[in-house]
């Protein structure tokens, strides 16, 4: 534990063109995925059919799925649910029949292929408009988390670190994004709530380097901003690494034993994890210095009293 409570001395800021070039490289990646392959949209922004399916004996998914391509649903989402005997099926919308008939065929077809019985728990319908106006809705949210984060970090601290945060936020929600694009999986309401969770923590590590740079331009009288930044940083790495690390541990859990249902939420955290500790080090803190931040922005102004007026 002494590594952690001596203060680094690692010189981040002389790396800041290398990483300029890394996150525009992710940056180009992602947008090219998002523009060539688009996100594997689930049913809550496309429409389609839920269905929750208990069985009286362990399933076989491939069986499942051979059912489903028999009924005309062979792009249907199988996946386990809870227990290995809860069966979880998205069906894509269908423009010429309506949900119930299809859940109620499909239904029938599983039931009649399976060993035992067959216990139709839940059954959710998602209209094409209902999905058009989630994929809207969770868009605004974003948008909307990102201009309220720019006029609250330039109420607190300044407006160039503001923009820092907002582009180091938006550089890490489009990495993300464009991961899922990447290797289409499966982009639902739950990696959105995911990816609205990475802004806020990429967001509260990116305060807290904030917070001491700010306070080490005060304190410190010698120094570049550059020289300041950089020892600002140094000094939260190891609560920024401590932090990171114990909540990797947590999403990887997640990620291997939460089963399939939650592998998207989880896949997206962990990305958001690792891209969001990046950005708070090299891209919110070299994007304000790119702006010019100095002592002066930060110095507060000592007014005038009438002390000198006084006998």
């Amino acid at each position: 534990m002494e590594w952690f409570k001596r203060e680094m001395h690692i010189d981040f800021i002389s790396k800041r063109r290398i990483a300029a070039v890394l996150s525009g490289a992710m940056i180009l990646i992602a947008i090219v995925a998002l523009l060539i392959r688009g996100l594997a949209l689930g049913i809550d922004f496309t429409g389609g059919t839920l269905l929750e399916l208990g069985y009286e004996t362990v399933p076989k998914l491939e069986d499942v799925r051979q059912v489903l391509a028999g009924t005309g649903h062979a792009d249907a989402s199988v996946q386990q649910f809870g227990t290995p005997r809860d069966v979880l099926i998205r069906l894509a919308a269908s423009g010429d029949e309506s949900a119930k008939l299809v859940s109620d065929q499909v239904f029938a077809a599983l039931s009649k292929a399976a060993d035992g019985k067959v216990e139709l728990r839940r059954v959710e319908f998602v209209g094409p408009q209902v999905g058009d106006e989630l994929a809207e809705d969770g868009a605004l949210a974003v948008l909307v988390s990102l201009i309220a984060i720019l006029m609250y970090v330039a109420m607190r601290f300044e407006w160039r670190f503001a923009v820092g945060s907002v582009i180091a936020l938006a550089h890490d929600v489009i990495i993300t994004v464009g991961c899922f694009a990447l290797l289409q999986i499966e982009f639902d309401l739950t990696v959105l709530a995911a990816v609205l969770a990475v802004i806020g923590y990429s967001l509260n590590d990116t305060i807290v380097v904030f917070d001491r740079i700010r306070e080490n331009f005060r304190k410190m009288r010698k120094g570049s901003p550059k020289e300041i930044v950089n020892s600002s940083i140094n000094q939260t790495l190891s609560r920024t690494l401590m932090t990171s690390g114990t909540t990797v541990l947590v999403v990887l859990a997640l990620f291997f034993l939460g089963g399939e249902i939650i592998h998207g939420f989880s896949f997206a955290l962990l990305v958001g994890i690792f891209v969001g500790t990046y950005s708070s080090i090299y891209v919110a803190s070299t994007a304000a210095l790119a702006l010019g931040v100095s002592k002066a922005d930060l110095i507060p102004v000592k007014k005038e009293g009438l002390v000198d007026d006084r006998p």
